[in-house]
């Protein structure tokens, strides 16, 4: 049984819609992976920012340990790596709130 829950954003499901299969069963795969090792990928400063990737994508992630959930919240290219990851943090309190109410729920 999966020790974290895990759970995407309505940015992340979109841009999810517009990449190909692969993309999308290697996305699946990572979702199994953090469920049972949320702290798995490339930490971006603290512990519960990271990322994954494959290949030119990065997919964004937030590790809630206290609530044993993990937010996937945004995906992105190399090019627009950095902006992504500025606007993430900008949007935290926004994560952390819109988490809360999908528990909530």
């Amino acid at each position: 049984m999966a020790a974290f829950s895990v759970f995407v954003t309505r940015t992340f499901q979109s841009k999810l819609l517009k990449r190909d299969k692969k993309f999308n069963v290697w996305v699946e795969k990572v979702f199994d992976q953090l469920s049972v090792n949320p702290f798995a990928g490339k930490p971006l400063g603290p512990k519960w920012f990271r990322e994954k990737k494959l290949e030119n994508f990065r997919v964004y992630f937030l590790v809630f340990e206290e609530k044993k959930t993990v937010y996937v919240v945004n995906l992105s290219t190399k090019k627009d790596q950095q902006r992504i990851i500025n606007s993430i943090w900008l949007l935290l309190g926004t994560y952390k709130k819109e988490l809360e109410d999908l528990l909530e729920k």
